[in-house]
């Protein structure tokens, strides 16, 4: 199903590079002034349709950063797809509780579906290969579009994030989805259960939200197993569990980064150790999650 919005464009201004070019723009949504950036990479054919990632930063976060923290641009590149990286309210997204947008009421979900339309129409995207990533905050609005918009989206990923046990959406339709979570993250617990009593938040633990799309894409209950070793010498190792639908080929990929705190494996570590635990270096999380999403698109 496609979805049609009116969209403003308000600005644009344009950096190329040798490989592609990177643009700021800004469209209307219900009367906020909405922002991203956009990465495109070269290509010979000016009619070919291209798929298109939409990258949501965490809370704190911002379109430009989330392009450099979750690189998915060498990729780009090579494999040719559109990188969206859009800016959040208050450098936050409504996908859970007590986040600012949230509190604010932001429809993200419709500014998405918008942004959607405006990749797809303005830089020739294709509409059947639409993937939505993000991190933290930003995965847990990527759960939220899985749930709300399965007919726009072929597929998602969500690194440190999960899905909040009281919000008012559920899974509707099949839908791919893969989650990295690191078993020592401070931020979202791997277990779900939130440690800091004077904030309680009833979130699905890895396992749970693993089994809540498994059931959700009628996957086999159980899982092929694969562990990863410490080939990085940094302490982390991973084991994936991956879910099939033998039918539709439908997927749901569990990796679970042992010893990993709340970063983007390949990453860098942004912030101490002591705040959000260990960065594993044992697998590139945008290599994995590329290689994922390639695999799908909307049926017609």
């Amino acid at each position: 199903m496609r979805y049609f919005a009116v969209i403003i464009l308000l600005f644009t201004a344009g950096i190329a590079t040798a490989q592609g070019r990177q643009e700021r723009g800004e469209i209307m949504v219900d009367s906020l002034k909405r922002s991203f950036v956009v990465y495109v990479p070269a290509i010979n054919n000016a009619t070919q349709k291209l798929p298109v990632l939409i990258s949501l930063h965490g809370r704190f976060g911002t379109g430009e950063q989330m392009l450099r923290f979750a690189d998915f641009r060498q990729l780009a590149d090579k494999e040719k797809f559109i990188i969206v990286c859009p800016d959040g309210i208050d450098r936050s997204w409504n996908a859970g509780l007590n986040t600012p947008a949230h509190k604010k009421g932001v429809n993200d979900v419709k500014f998405i579906n918008q942004l959607i339309t405006y990749a797809l129409d303005t830089y020739h995207g294709d509409a059947k290969r639409v993937y939505v990533t993000g991190m933290s905050n930003g995965g847990f609005l990527a759960s939220r579009l899985a749930c709300e918009m399965p007919d726009r989206i072929a597929a998602i990923a969500a690194v440190g994030a999960s899905m909040d046990k009281n919000m008012n959406y559920l899974p509707t339709k099949p839908v791919p989805v893969m989650y990295i979570q690191g078993t020592e993250d401070p931020l979202v617990p791997f277990d779900g259960i939130a440690k800091r009593r004077s904030a309680p938040r009833l979130i699905y633990g890895h396992d749970e939200i693993l089994k809540l799309w498994r059931d959700s894409d009628a996957c086999d209950e159980r899982p092929a197993i694969t562990n990863l070793p410490d080939n990085a010498g940094d302490g982390t190792s991973i084991v994936k569990a991956e879910y099939t639908n033998t039918k539709t080929g439908v997927k749901v990929v569990g990796y679970t980064v042992t010893n990993a705190g709340h970063t983007w494996p390949g990453g860098t570590q942004y912030l101490p150790k002591t705040m959000i635990g260990s960065v594993s270096h044992n697998m590139n999380a945008c290599e994995v999650i590329w290689d994922f999403f390639k695999n799908y698109k909307l049926a017609d």
